[in-house]
């Protein structure tokens, strides 16, 4: 055999790298491999306050997801066209060519068969399923012009919530806690409060870090027994004797952090000092036996149980303490008309029945207490549904709607947005956006905007790239914000 080919057989890629020089493959991953190391490496207290950049009208957020879509034909977008028109065949140019999740063929227009009425001073059209919202109109923003591309579940709350209709992208309560860190060294920055023990269709990806340092995810707390899982002691263990423990990891990971530097063993000893913190003051937040009769009574809520009324008023109190960022999932809003529930008649209703009266009651409580002014509430769904009946179930007597990415309602209110006041509008029959369109990375920039964060420069580098919330789309509603 050829020696020089002996030789080369005997040489590893190892060999090649080490021998490559400066410019060598191995020189340019390693470089690659500390640029991401320096990027990702979170601060010494990766919880600590940090001032936004800009001028925020807002110092923390809450969601409330109604996740599945509700029919926002039946409670904000009022459409006496499509009423008259009720029953006849949906026109061609509205329907031909487009895809539905549940719905084919010529499908029959279907016009609310709720009751609808002006109020506030802005004269918001509501209909007779959100009593309680009618009560505190003067506070609400609707936005009655959002649209999305995604048409089932899991991909638009991904799209809404990291941007990206697939998994692996940091969440938007991640980002907020990552640019702002945490108001509360004993509470996280993050918070996510699931009612009816269902998680969102886009899992808990909805409240993830993606590429991000995991430091900065939701947590997800429970209304009902332990708050936390696994923050209290196990059997056997008292809290000094936790700490001694701790404070033995604490060593090992420091070692291991010097030795490695790999940001996720800073992440895990952030995250084992927060949860040793959370042990005293998560329960003592979560109690709400705490409240007066008067609030339990107008949220609706009952201390022990698991409810929507009980997160709300959660929420409230982890707002109260600091946390940025509050994540309130309610599922049951997938009105497709496959039984009495989905009906968006009597189903809607009772649905209503047991989540406006706690939105309305946040609302006013939040303002009572001086919080609502610096405080951001969002109202809404992934989608809306459509204006002609579900397909599966147009010949039955429940009426439903399919999913209806192309335009949909949604409310804010709080901080540096205007009130009693209604944006966009959609055609006459519902179908698409006439005015005022509002992206759903149009909504994503202008809650970053009222937190004093620019969409466009919060941002992280990974795999050679800088990456936001907002992709390389959105921008600022302006005409919203007061």
């Amino acid at each position: 055999m050829n020696p020089d080919l002996e030789l080369l057989q005997d040489r590893t890629r190892r060999h090649f790298l080490r021998s490559a020089g400066q410019f060598s493959l191995g020189a340019i991953a390693l470089e690659a491999l500390r640029e991401k190391t320096s990027a990702a490496a979170p601060a010494a207290n990766p919880f600590a306050a940090r001032p936004a950049p800009g001028r925020p009208k807002v110092q923390r957020v809450i969601y409330l997801h109604m996740s599945g879509g509700p029919p926002h034909l039946d409670i904000f977008d009022y459409k006496p066209e499509l009423v008259k028109r009720n029953g006849q065949a949906a026109p061609d140019e509205f329907v031909k060519g487009k895809t539905f999740a549940f719905t084919s063929g010529v499908p029959k227009l279907m016009g609310t068969p709720r009751t609808f009425s002006q109020h506030g001073p802005g004269g918001i059209w509501m209909s007779d399923a959100v009593p309680n919202f009618q009560s505190v109109a003067n506070e609400m923003c609707v936005i009655k012009s959002m649209y999305t591309e995604q048409f089932n579940h899991a991909p638009a709350e991904l799209l809404l919530f990291t941007g990206s209709a697939r998994q692996g992208r940091p969440s938007m309560g991640s980002w907020v806690t990552y640019g702002l860190g945490s108001a509360n060294d004993n509470l996280p920055g993050f918070v996510v409060l699931i009612s009816n023990g269902v998680q969102p269709s886009g899992g808990q990806s909805c409240w993830g870090t993606g590429f991000i340092p995991s430091v900065y995810q939701g947590v997800q707390c429970r209304s009902k027994g332990d708050p936390v899982l696994y923050v209290s002691d196990p059997p056997g263990m008292d809290r000094k004797l936790r700490r001694q423990t701790l404070d033995a990891l604490r060593d090992l990971n420091e070692e291991q952090a010097s030795q490695m530097g790999h940001p996720e063993t800073a992440t895990r000893m952030a995250q084992y000092e927060l949860a040793f913190r959370m042990q005293t003051s998560v329960p003592e937040v979560m109690d709400i036996s705490r409240e007066s009769p008067e609030i339990l009574a107008d949220y609706g809520a009952v201390p022990g149980e698991s409810s929507f009324a009980n997160n709300c008023l959660l929420g409230r109190r982890l707002l109260e303490q600091g946390v940025r960022f509050v994540h309130l999932f309610d599922w049951g809003w997938d009105f497709h008309g496959t039984g009495a529930g989905e009906d968006i008649r009597g189903g809607l209703t009772d649905k209503m029945r047991r989540t406006d009266k706690p939105v309305a009651a946040l609302i006013r409580d939040l303002r009572q207490r001086g919080l609502l002014d610096d405080t951001l509430i969002v109202w809404g769904g992934e989608f809306g549904r459509t204006p002609f009946r579900e397909g599966r179930t147009a010949g039955g007597d429940v009426l439903g709607r399919d999913h209806f990415p192309d335009a949909f309602s949604i409310f804010l209110a709080g901080g540096g947005v205007k009130q009693g006041f209604s944006h966009g509008e959609t055609d006459e029959l519902g179908f698409s956006v006439a005015t005022g369109k509002v992206h759903v990375h149009d909504l994503q920039a202008t809650i970053l905007h009222l937190l004093g964060l620019d969409h466009e420069r919060l941002t992280y580098r990974f795999q050679g790239r800088d990456f936001r919330l907002t992709d390389v789309h959105g921008r600022v509603v302006s005409e919203i914000l007061s």
